[in-house]
C-alpha cells in the first residue's frame, strides 16, 4: 500500500491537495491500482507525515536538538 497525493489549482490560484491510500495488485500479469481509502483534503504540511505512515522504510521525521547532536 502507498499514499497517493494529488494536487489541484483552483480558480483562485490556490493549490489544494487530496490524499488516498492505494493498493497495487497484479491481474493477468498487469499492475492494477485500487483505492483502499480516500482520506480527502489535506494541508501541504501534512503530506510528509502521511507518506511516512505508509512507507516501507520508515523515515525519521523528528530531528534532535543541536546540543544532542554534538554530544
Amino acid at each position: 500500500m502507498y499514499m497517493k497525493i494529488t494536487s489541484r489549482v483552483n480558480k483562485h490560484g490556490e493549490t489544494t491537495y487530496s490524499a488516498a491510500v492505494m493498493r497495487c495488485d497484479r491481474v493477468k500479469g498487469k499492475p492494477v491500482h485500487t483505492t483502499v481509502a480516500h482520506i480527502g483534503r489535506v494541508e501541504e504540511d501534512q503530506i510528509p507525515y502521511l507518506k511516512a505512515a505508509y512507507a516501507k522504510k520508515k523515515p525519521r521525521l523528528v530531528w534532535d536538538d543541536e546540543e544532542e547532536l554534538t554530544n
